[in-house]
C-alpha cells in the first residue's frame, strides 16, 4: 500500500497541487451544479415556471446544510488520513476511514428524519407558504430530495476521501457521473413524463445514488487503506460504544447523586445524630458529604 502513494513524496509541490487542487474544484462545482439543472429545466416547463422556480429556491438552503454536514466529515477524514499515511501510520488511517463512513451514515439518516418530520415547519420557515402553489411544490420537490439526502452525503463525504488515498480524478470522475445522470434525466422526467417537481427530484436522487455507488465500489478497493479493518474496528467501536456511554451515564448518575443537596443533608443529620465517639470527624468540612 506504502508503493501506490510513493508518487506523493517522489513528486514536485507545484505537479502535485495541480492534480489535486484541479479535480477538487471541479468536485465542489459539480455539487452546486445539481439545483443549477434543476432550475433550468424547471424554469422552461410551463406548467411549473415561476411557482417551480420558487419551491427549487426553497428547499435548495436544506440541501446546503446537508453538503456542509458531509463536507465537515469528508474534509476532517481527508486531512486526517492524509497524515497519517505521511507518518506511516496505516492503522489510524484504517480507523479514521471507518469512523467518517458510520458517522456519515448515522448524521445522514438523523438529518432525514428531522427533515420528514417537520417538513411543514421547515418549509414555512423558509418561505414556502408564501402561496399555495408554491407550498405545495415544495412539498412535493423537498420529500423526493429528502429521501436522496444519505446518497447525497455520502457521496459528498467520500469524495475528499478517496482524494486523500491518491485518486482525485476518480473522485472528480464520481461527482461529474452523478451530474451527467441528472442532466440527462431532467428533460426525460420533467417533459417526457411530464412528473413535475418530483420529476426534477428524482433525476437528482439517481445521480447522487451513482455518486454514492461509486463511492462504495471504491472504498471497497482502496490503495492505501484497507476498509475490512476500517470496518472491523467500526464493528467493535460500536459495540463498545453504547456500553462505554452507559456506563458512563451511570456513572455520572451516581457521581451527581452524592452532590445533591438533599443527599448532602441527609448524611450530614444522620452524621450528627450519632454518638460523638462514632462520629470520626473527617479533617476538612467539604468531607462531608463523602462520609457514610
Amino acid at each position: 500500500m506504502e508503493e501506490n502513494n510513493a508518487f506523493l513524496v517522489q513528486e514536485k509541490l507545484r505537479t502535485l497541487m495541480r492534480k489535486y487542487a484541479v479535480p477538487c474544484v471541479i468536485s465542489l462545482l459539480v455539487g452546486a451544479l445539481y439545483n443549477i439543472v434543476d432550475q433550468i429545466f424547471i424554469a422552461n416547463a410551463s406548467y411549473l415556471g415561476s411557482f417551480g422556480n420558487a419551491a427549487n429556491t426553497v428547499v435548495f438552503p436544506l440541501t446546503v446544510v446537508a453538503l456542509a454536514i458531509a463536507v465537515m466529515i469528508g474534509d476532517g477524514c481527508c486531512a486526517y488520513v492524509s497524515i497519517c499515511l505521511g507518518a506511516k501510520s496505516h492503522e489510524n488511517a484504517h480507523k479514521s476511514v471507518g469512523s467518517a463512513v458510520v458517522l456519515c451514515v448515522v448524521l445522514s439518516l438523523i438529518l432525514t428524519a428531522v427533515y420528514l418530520i417537520f417538513q411543514d415547519g421547515i418549509l414555512t420557515f423558509f418561505g414556502g407558504r408564501v402561496n399555495e402553489e408554491t407550498f405545495r411544490y415544495s412539498k412535493e420537490y423537498f420529500f423526493y430530495i429528502t429521501l436522496g439526502v444519505p446518497f447525497y452525503m455520502f457521496g459528498q463525504a467520500m469524495n475528499p476521501v478517496i482524494r486523500s488515498d491518491g485518486s482525485p480524478k476518480f473522485a472528480m470522475a464520481s461527482g461529474l457521473a452523478g451530474a451527467a445522470v441528472n442532466i440527462i434525466l431532467d428533460p426525460v422526467f420533467i417533459y417526457g413524463f411530464r412528473w413535475g417537481m418530483m420529476g426534477a427530484a428524482v433525476a437528482t436522487v439517481l445521480g447522487q445514488i451513482l455518486t454514492a455507488a461509486m463511492a462504495v465500489r471504491y472504498l471497497c478497493h482502496m490503495k492505501a487503506v484497507d476498509l475490512k479493518k476500517a470496518c472491523g474496528w467500526t464493528g467493535r467501536l460500536r459495540s463498545a460504544s453504547f456500553r462505554w456511554v452507559f456506563a458512563a451515564f451511570w456513572r455520572r448518575s451516581r457521581w451527581w447523586r452524592r452532590w445533591q443537596p438533599s443527599t448532602i443533608c441527609c448524611k450530614n443529620t444522620a452524621r450528627w445524630m450519632r454518638p460523638s465517639a462514632s462520629r470520626n470527624m473527617p479533617r476538612s468540612p467539604w468531607q462531608w458529604w463523602a462520609s457514610s
